[in-house]
């Protein structure tokens, strides 16, 4: 028998997945009068409090608040598959309260344990989780083993659907370039990357298409193989606008310490220098003494209070230039140069990190709904290709790292695309 607690929670559970099948004011109609939700498989490294699974998890299943209103669930989760449980783990106990069906294996999650493909798109969370690492501290991740089992799934069926991935492709350039590939021959959408690109920007800023831009900056903080990501996807997503269009990179540097400073110090780096300083000056999270910042913030400042700051310089093939710096401010803050006036552009990339006020990581609710459009429309709000060349600088941030500061120089990451002709940043 049903406790009077249970009895409550199973009506308000039944009530809610109702609704799920009502009309959703502003967004395609499903249920009864309607066609039926489009069927996704889930696949994730870990569940646990906080982690990117749960947090893609959640919205997938009940859906998010946006514009003053909650929106429920355009697709629905027609299966899952979590590679890992440890004793922080939630997966259990979200799939009992969604009443979500889980599967031993990606191949059967994708079929629905048929023989065939049987969903309409495939989200991978491939971020935490205990794996390996290699030699070069990179920690690997299964997201290209899995991409790859969908792929075959797909070729048995003669027919893909639609892949999101999180964040980067693969730690390996050519196992990212063969994601796309295989992306292209096979005719499907396929969306990368993080929240940095369609979070809310402070100010609210677009660069115009086509504008005269010499360098771009990114000012964050976090380690390698992980948050560096974010500062590029930060950089390029505002890059990609200037004109011409992005052509790809030559080369990528990354340092710290003293040979850091050295290079900043040079004269051909006063450009980047002014970029880091507007650039910390969107920061809300600055070093402070007491409540406020100890000096006025400037070149000289930021060497005295960010010592451990590591950057990655990279030479696209244009001559354009993007900074990073991995600092402990903990906020992504844009700042550019403009080739035709000098001026120097910016914002700050929004995220309200869970913990204190903010609980719920909201900046992953803008990205959970570009994914919905992708599978919906069947086309991404933006080209693959910016993730591959992220993920490109990436690699080549760690590589010049484990040479010790050399630069690694490649002829092989030549990617070439055009922005849209919107940014796909948050508003409501």
């Amino acid at each position: 028998m049903l406790s009077r607690r249970q009895f409550g929670s199973s009506v308000a559970a039944a009530s809610f997945f109702a609704a799920l099948n009502a009309v959703v004011p502003g967004r395609a109609s499903v249920g009864a009068g309607g066609p039926a939700r489009k069927k996704i498989a889930f696949l994730g490294t870990d569940v646990y409090r906080h982690s990117h699974a749960q947090h893609f998890l959640d919205r997938f299943a009940i859906g998010f608040a946006t514009g003053g209103k909650w929106v429920l669930p355009q697709v629905e989760i027609a299966a899952v598959y979590i590679d890992q449980t440890h004793e922080n783990d939630i997966s259990k106990q979200r799939i009992a309260k969604y009443g979500l069906k889980q599967f031993p294996t990606i191949a059967e999650a994708l079929t629905l344990g048929g023989s065939e493909l049987a969903v309409d798109g495939v989200v991978i969370i491939g971020e935490h989780g205990n794996y390996p690492k290699n030699e070069k501290g990179q920690t690997l991740y299964p997201r290209y083993a899995w991409f790859k089992e969908a792929v075959r799934v797909f070729e048995a069926s003669g027919r893909a659907v639609p892949v999101f991935n999180d964040k980067h492709l693969s730690t390996d350039w050519k196992e990212c370039r063969e994601m796309v590939a295989d992306s292209k021959r096979l005719g499907f959408p396929f969306y990368a990357g993080s929240s940095l690109p369609v979070t809310w920007r402070h100010p609210c800023f677009e660069l115009p298409l086509n504008t005269p831009l010499s360098e771009s900056v990114c000012v964050g903080y976090g380690g390698v193989d992980s948050y560096d990501f974010h500062a590029l996807e930060t950089a390029q997503c505002i890059s990609e606008r200037r004109a011409g269009g992005e052509v790809g990179i030559r080369s990528v540097q990354a340092l710290k310490g003293d040979k850091l400073w050295a290079m900043l110090d040079s004269e051909e780096r006063a450009g980047t220098r002014a970029l880091f300083v507007s650039a910390l000056c969107r920061s809300h999270n600055l070093p402070v003494d007491n409540g406020f910042p100890t000096a006025p913030v400037s070149y000289e400042w930021a060497r005295e209070a960010l010592p451990d700051t590591t950057a990655y310089f990279i030479q696209h093939l244009d001559g354009f230039h993007t900074t990073i710096f991995l600092t402990g401010i903990r906020d992504f803050n844009y700042a550019g140069m403009r080739a035709d006036n000098g001026e120097i552009v910016g914002c700050q990339m929004y995220l309200p990190m869970p913990g204190h006020s903010a609980t719920t990581a909201d900046f992953f609710t803008p990205l959970c709904q570009h994914v919905e459009n992708m599978i919906l429309e069947r086309k991404t709000p933006y080209p693959i290709e910016r993730t591959l060349l992220t993920s490109g600088m990436v690699i080549g941030g760690v590589e010049s790292l484990f040479a010790g500061g050399e630069p690694f120089v490649t002829n092989d990451m030549d990617v070439q695309y055009a922005a849209p002709e919107q940014s796909m940043f948050w508003r409501e």
